[in-house]
């Protein structure tokens, strides 16, 4: 069921998502100050390209890496998190929609605050 829901989640815009978290990594790495925006965005293009089966989790908190939460939600979070509740709303309107709703909602945790958080595979139950 996870390859599946992979599947379509890439077909219906998780490549071309990927592609332009890929690319807006590409341009903050090229500037030094710029290089853990960059390893975010990679993050997240790792995210987008197949969420199911994957979880986000918390790793050892930091003060550095709660100043720079707090500044990536000024300037890029709080935008990403919304676009992604909105598509949880959306996907959550069809019984079919919600698996995706539910990714939706773990990219919106991820885009608030991604510092401080890795991407595991989830355990199969």
């Amino acid at each position: 069921m996870t390859l599946l829901g992979n599947i379509i989640w890439f077909i219906f815009g998780g490549f071309i998502e990927a592609v332009l978290w890929v690319f807006f990594g590409i341009i903050w790495s090229i500037t030094i100050i710029g290089i853990p925006v960059g390893k975010q965005c990679f993050k997240m293009a790792k995210m987008q390209i197949a969420p199911f089966g994957k979880e986000v989790v918390e790793k050892k908190r930091s003060s550095l890496g709660m100043i720079a939460n707090i500044i990536w939600i000024i300037f890029f979070g709080w935008e990403l998190a919304l676009v992604n509740l909105i598509s949880a709303l959306i996907f959550a309107v069809t019984i079919i929609g919600i698996p995706f709703a539910k990714q939706s909602l773990k990219l919106a945790y991820l885009s608030l605050m991604p510092f401080g958080k890795d991407i595991v595979k989830s355990e199969k139950r």
